[in-house]
């Protein structure tokens, strides 16, 4: 998507500032939960790296939404850019400087398990449910960030200045992240009920959009024969009406 921004030059009308802030406030809460509801190290990873590339996209799109002379963003919309950033970069800190415990070893999921290997729920910790909220509305935010970016694929009739490859990666990661989810093994102790109900929102937020994403293929299928030309044709269109 950055490559795809700085060849078109128009990520400014490509992309819906609604899905961008979206996305970044459900990577950011998804940080968050993931933490204090004690995800797998797999999970914090990723989130943190999720936010920091959310954060490069939505300078990018600053960045072009200045160049290409776009009008200033409403009040509300400023003020959301600056509360997610601030709370990205100081979550980012506040982690970094917790430190990181032992992430353990992978253990798959066994086909064979005696019955003593599964003594009832786990109960939730204050933590935990503090983290357990905080992930359902980061689901949330997942679900709802794709809804204005197909608005504005469907409004403009066109994808152009969207890369494709950014949402077959995200529908194949969030594959492989659901299943990494799935196939790891309880903790001792923790039935496989009470397992997936600790990461449901979680695998709520990487399952659940995948529906979302396959609008959005479709998308790209249904307007690939009308997508509009980029700054530099239009500029050397404009450039020979001048002429003539």
């Amino acid at each position: 998507q950055f490559y795809q921004a700085c060849r078109t030059g128009i990520m400014d009308q490509a992309l819906s500032i609604y899905f961008l802030l979206g996305w970044l406030g459900g990577d950011l809460l998804n940080l968050i939960g993931s933490f204090l509801a004690d995800q797998l190290p797999l999970q914090v990873y990723t989130a943190i790296y999720y936010v920091l590339a959310d954060l490069g996209m939505l300078s990018l799109y600053c960045y072009y939404r200045v160049k290409n002379g776009g009008r200033a963003f409403p009040a509300p919309i400023n003020a959301a850019f600056v509360f997610l950033s601030v709370g990205s970069l100081s979550s980012l800190s506040l982690l970094g400087s917790a430190g990181t415990e032992d992430p353990g070893t992978f253990r798959g999921r066994s086909l064979l398990s005696a019955p003593g290997d599964e003594l009832g729920p786990k109960p939730f910790s204050r933590t935990e449910i503090i983290g357990f909220t905080i992930g359902s509305i980061s689901s949330v935010l997942y679900l709802c960030s794709r809804v204005p970016q197909i608005c504005t694929n469907y409004k403009r009739k066109s994808t152009s200045g969207v890369s494709y490859s950014l949402f077959a990666l995200v529908m194949l990661g969030n594959s492989l992240y659901g299943l990494s989810v799935l196939l790891k093994n309880p903790e001792p102790g923790q039935g496989q009920g009470d397992y997936i109900l600790h990461h449901l929102p979680w695998l709520v937020g990487s399952l659940g959009v995948l529906a979302l994403d396959v609008v959005i293929s479709f998308q790209f299928l249904a307007y690939r024969k009308g997508r509009p030309a980029t700054l530099e044709e239009r500029g050397a269109l404009l450039g020979e009406q001048d002429e003539s």
